[in-house]
């Protein structure tokens, strides 16, 4: 029998390494699978062959041996499932670091394609264009210093964030080009004797460890010039969003000299209402989309949260401000009365405004054919929240999670919810959810009615990277969907990576981030209200 239990196992460990490197008979070898899952098919022709050899050697009083035999079989499976996380894993980081890469080359290249384009145009001097380099250099080494200095301090917010594209266009000439709009981010504080104006460091000193410092602090938006350019949008379909908008674009054109930019639609709602309306600029295919936020200062929404999710989604990078103007059901997003957009609009033009960090989730899709980590679809940007779900199908989700280098859990149920705080307050809070700051930097897991009474909702820090799967066991396909729009299978083997955007969305506040919230979820969702218990019951004596 121990010779049994001794052939048994070599099959399986000779199928493991014919199934990871590829060598041995085709009759019992499996090809090594992507997305860094081994195919369990190599599992079954290990089981297979064992039973076969059973079946040949009949022994009597076998019950305890099998039962040995089995326990041998759940620790090559556990050892299977971790090699398998390792590989995950690993592809992960690498992916981690080759989006890096892509983001800091992408920059060098458009920095470079600047200074190429004004050199051309003569709108630049000689020293301007041989100091690019050097400009380019000292950004470099102000990145690395920056995080060294997260790494040091654990401090992955920047003290002062800055319009970039403001610096390199300073001396374009107007004529030919619209100059955009500077402005700075800086933290504020309500006063210097407050205990809000300044980042959380833990101290040790004399043995003890205490926290110095706290920053639940306020962003202000200053603007280092006037605003020039300004993108309207509304939500379609409404009579008396139109007739604002009509109001506005006259208001902001004649008492503010603002460029004036709307969608297609817009454009000719407004022609069609006066032809006064001609100053009033669009754009004629997405191409000129991608270059708006060079050219937009500001961006004003009229409609309710749905009109600033598709604000958002406009900007593939780089979002300018926004300020949302309530005129929808429920308003989480949209602080500002539009009865008064006169007075919000002055306000906010004049400066400074409180600013609103909405971080985005960056979304991309990996294919199980896919031959490395770098051939993936197209990202995707979700201000509010991806969720992956079983779609028409009758049996349950079954997806893999993994956080960085760590296995989750496996999902059994309806399906999954990815939210960023912005959307805590969306899908997320009705599958049960908590309800977050906005500003308060993490991801949301919240499952959708998961099949076990154990399973609650977790909130990840930031810098995670989050790995969905649909194992090849699965017995359907899954759906995933970024914010509500772009609806997309995931077959089994097929996977989904998320990670917190580089870009936020920045929102303008009509008081403060946090006064904002907690008027949207009392007016919004009438949190906590209840009759106040009467004073005229028993008391205690």
């Amino acid at each position: 029998m121990a010779y049994l239990f001794s052939v048994g196992i070599n099959v399986i460990f000779i199928n493991f390494e014919q199934a990871s490197f590829g060598h041995g008979d085709a009759s019992v070898s499996c090809l090594k699978p992507e997305n860094g899952f081994i195919d369990p098919l190599s599992l079954f022709h290990s089981e297979k062959a064992v039973e076969e050899l059973l079946q040949q050697t009949p022994v009597q009083g076998m019950d305890e041996h099998l039962i040995e035999f089995s326990e041998a079989l759940r620790t090559v499976a556990k050892a299977l499932r971790r090699a398998a996380e390792g590989k995950a894993s690993a592809q992960a980081e690498a992916a981690e670091w080759k989006r890096r890469y892509e983001l800091e080359r992408s920059r060098n290249i458009q920095m470079e394609r600047k200074a190429r384009i004004a050199e051309q145009n003569g709108n630049i001097d000689c020293g301007r264009v041989k100091n690019l380099d050097k400009q380019l250099m000292q950004q470099n080494e102000l990145d690395e210093q920056f995080e060294e200095c997260c790494m040091k301090h654990g401090i992955c917010s920047h003290e002062v964030l800055r319009d970039r594209e403001s610096d390199s266009n300073s001396n374009v000439d107007r004529s030919k080009m619209m100059r955009k709009a500077s402005f700075k981010l800086s933290w504020c504080c309500k006063g210097e004797n407050g205990d809000q104006h300044k980042h959380d460091v833990v101290s040790f000193e004399k043995g003890n460890i205490t926290t110095a410092e706290r920053s639940s602090k306020q962003i202000s938006l200053k603007w280092e010039s006037d605003p020039q350019t300004v993108l309207i949008l509304t939500k379609p379909n409404s009579v008396s969003v139109r007739i604002l908008c009509a109001q506005m674009v006259r208001w902001l054109k004649e008492k503010k000299k603002l460029n004036i930019y709307v969608e297609p639609r817009v454009r000719s709602e407004l022609l069609t209402e006066s032809s006064d309306f001609h100053y009033v600029q669009t754009w004629e295919d997405d191409r000129e989309i991608l270059v708006l936020h060079i050219k937009v200062d500001l961006i004003i929404t009229l409609g309710g949260d749905g009109t600033v999710l598709w604000a958002a989604s406009m900007f593939k990078g780089p979002v300018p401000p926004i300020v949302p103007f309530s005129l929808g059901s429920l308003g989480f997003m949209t602080p500002f009365n539009s009865e008064h957009f006169k007075e919000c609009l002055d306000s906010v033009l004049r400066g400074p405004v409180s600013i609103t960090l909405r971080h985005r989730l960056l979304c991309r899709v990996i294919r199980d054919a896919a031959k490395n980590e770098y051939e993936t679809e197209e990202p995707n940007l979700v201000l509010n929240e991806v969720t992956i779900d079983r779609g028409i199908s009758s049996y349950l989700t079954n997806l893999e999670c993994y956080c960085d280098n760590s296995f989750v859990t496996s999902v059994q149920g309806d399906g999954l919810i990815l939210s960023t705080t912005s959307g805590s307050t969306a899908y997320s809070l009705a599958a049960g959810g908590s309800m977050v700051h906005p500003q308060v930097p993490g991801i949301l897991f919240t499952p959708i009615c998961p099949h076990s009474l154990s399973f609650r909702p977790l909130i990840l820090p930031e810098h995670v990277t989050l790995r969905i799967v649909v194992p090849f066991n699965s017995r359907s396909s899954a759906w995933v969907s970024f914010d509500g729009k772009d609806r997309k299978q995931l077959a089994p083997g097929d996977a989904l990576l998320c990670s917190m955007a580089p870009w936020p969305v920045p929102t303008a506040c009509q008081v403060d981030s946090t006064n904002d919230f907690l008027s949207s979820i009392h007016d919004g969702l009438h949190w906590n209200l209840r009759k106040t218990q009467s004073f005229d019951g028993p008391r205690e004596l």
